[in-house]
């Protein structure tokens, strides 16, 4: 007996043009461990939320869930609560006391479970979760990994027999979401907890997975084991195959591009050839060569799919054994330059310094950083290094009580009040949600231009224009908070675009938002430094910064404590870089995106 089984299942939000989910159908075994990926707005999070009855979502329905083999309308919600498990994407909106140990002690408390039972199994989460030395602690002064991890742990207190995560690391850093994710491995593995994942990053789920499940326009698009999925996309074309693992982009692209006859010669200064792409150059990735045309190909670096490596461990054999056959050459990358000293920063801070409280210890302690117009400084770190704070800093929310912060040569304080908005600077926030006051997007976007001095047909170009951009348009009759995460991110990049500013604060861009859309916003990041406007780009997404930041900084205990290009960045970090660099680091020591590796296995 299946611990799920859906039938048939078709939602329609009210007032929508299409349903969110489209006759799923989809069984999932107790103790196996699924994965549902999918672009945003696919149905991912609409499809967790109708596998638990208090989370379901208004709208017209038909089809039905079946848990252990019971109508989920007709389960206990006591029940429920104890048995499914639910962590949401944002840590936060999950917990509702000040104390860890309160926290741990909340679900079981609601379920009427006795004070000796409550004590035990509270200090056994606490043990087993290693939350010990912040047991006592305040909620407020956890990191975002200790939040989400104490949301687990105090889930994992009721003793659920399903385990049901809404993109749960999109807002850790990658140190923090390797270890959030390995322990929710360990519950599959140890304790036999149905593991039920959404995720865009699949670096470190998709090899764990018993069951992928491919999902579009509220279809399930593919479903089996991750080889046959990864078979299948790879076979049709699919565009999720730029969502899959390192290993497997890399394998697959090879024999795309062997099959093509690329890798003759390669480009001067450059690891990939240029019939592969030049991974800064959306327009060539765009033109890739269609893996229909060669779905079938075979070569010299594998043949048959069935051995296409899921793991960096296997991918890095792979290479190994590649190397030894003499199939591919010694790495010829060069090393980077040193980064040259910005002689005319769009925003600079010297020797910062900042705390919320008069009480508190210094969030920034001496960060300093030049921007130079013209270009992305991306910004990486752990949880709580003060990074999102000094964007704060950066463009006045936050006022720091000792250093410099500039802005085109002028001090802060000499901006006058609301100009250093007026098309000069912007901030789009961590949360998207901070920036809708509407009830459409549509108005919401309206909203952002109300104060310009344009005309109407001048208001509208400007968010056609932006529209088109950010790949929104059929969303502007939607509620903002009816949108998936990934949309609402891309929402709320469109408000902050209408101002056209000159330097541009991104906290955290791409969270949330697929692979495809991450090519779109490249292209959007390039466009704009074309233009001239300067970039900070706060994130943990360490694939995107490879591919598209001129320059990457590292931001630890407040202070910014290493910057240089992203090829020296993430080709001399072990844990803060690349997969494809984890991954091919002991044949091709700089190379740190997927078509360095295709392109130094292609030279001849």
């Amino acid at each position: 007996m299946a611990h799920f089984a859906i039938e048939q299942l078709t939602f329609t939000y009210p007032g929508a043009a299409r349903p969110a989910l489209d006759g799923v159908s989809l069984g999932i075994e107790q103790g196996s461990y699924v994965v549902i990926c999918g672009k945003s707005g696919c149905g991912k999070t609409t499809l967790l939320r109708h596998l638990k009855s208090v989370l379901t979502p208004h709208g017209d329905l038909a089809g039905r869930v079946l848990f252990e083999g019971v109508p989920l309308s007709e389960v206990p919600q006591r029940d429920q609560s104890s048995k499914i498990g639910f962590v949401m994407q944002n840590p936060d909106a999950q917990i509702v006391t000040d104390k860890v140990w309160h926290e741990l002690a909340f679900g079981l408390e609601s379920l009427g479970c006795d004070k000796d039972s409550m004590r035990f199994r509270v200090a056994e989460m606490a043990s087993y979760f290693g939350i010990e030395s912040w047991f006592h602690k305040d909620v407020r002064d956890l990191s975002g990994g200790q939040k989400q991890l104490l949301n687990l742990a105090s889930i994992m207190a009721m003793r659920p027999s399903a385990l049901i995560l809404d993109e749960p690391t999109s807002q850790l850093d990658p140190i923090a979401a390797s270890n959030f994710l390995a322990t929710v491995r360990k519950i599959n593995l140890e304790l036999g907890v149905t593991i039920i994942l959404t995720e865009h990053r699949l670096e470190d789920v998709f090899a764990c997975a018993d069951k992928v499940v491919v999902m579009y326009r509220g279809a399930v698009a593919s479903v089996g084991d991750p080889l046959k999925v990864a078979r299948e996309l790879h076979a049709s074309g699919n565009d999720m195959m730029a969502a899959l693992p390192a290993p497997l982009r890399i394998f697959y692209g090879m024999e795309t591009a062997r099959a093509a006859g690329v890798g003759e010669t390669p480009l001067a200064g450059s690891a990939a050839p240029a019939s592969v792409t030049d991974p800064r150059d959306s327009a060539a990735q765009a033109s890739m060569v269609s893996l229909r045309d060669v779905a079938d190909a075979r070569g010299a670096f594998g043949s048959h799919a069935a051995h296409a490596p899921l793991t960096v461990r296997e991918g890095r054999r792979w290479l190994s054994d590649l190397a030894s056959n003499e199939k591919v050459r010694p790495n010829t990358i060069p090393a980077d330059e040193p980064l040259d000293a910005v002689e005319h920063p769009a925003l600079s801070l010297k020797e910062v310094w900042f705390r919320y409280e008069r009480d508190l210890p210094d969030v920034l302690r001496g960060a300093s950083v030049d921007v130079a117009p013209g270009s992305v400084l991306a910004i990486m770190g752990g949880n709580g290094a003060g990074k999102s704070t000094m964007l704060r800093v950066a463009c006045g929310i936050a006022k720091p009580y000792r250093g410099t912060v500039r802005i085109f040569g002028r001090k802060l304080k000499d901006w006058k009040a609301g100009s250093l908005f007026d098309g000069c600077l912007a901030l789009l926030p961590q949360d998207p949600q901070n920036l809708f006051v509407k009830k459409t997007v549509r108005e919401d976007l309206a909203e952002m231009l109300a104060g310009a001095h344009l005309s109407e047909s001048e208001r509208a170009q400007r968010i056609e224009r932006v529209v088109d951009v950010t790949d929104i348009g059929s969303l502007l009759d939607s509620h903002p908070f009816d949108l998936s995460g990934g949309e609402q991110q891309r929402v709320a990049l469109a408000k902050v675009l209408l101002t056209e500013p000159k330097i541009l604060l991104l906290d955290e861009p791409t969270k949330g938002i697929d692979a495809f859309f991450k090519r779109k916003l490249a292209s959007v990041l390039d466009k704009l430094k074309q233009q001239g406007v300067a970039i900070v780009m706060v994130s943990h997404d360490i694939e995107f910064c490879a591919r598209y930041a001129d320059a990457v900084a590292m931001m630890f205990d407040g202070e910014i404590i290493a910057e240089s290009t992203p090829r020296t960045f993430f080709s001399s970090n072990s844990f803060y870089t690349t997969a494809a660099n984890r991954m091919s680091r002991h044949v091709f020591p700089r190379a740190i995106t997927d078509e360095d590796v295709i392109g130094q296995c292609m030279l001849r």
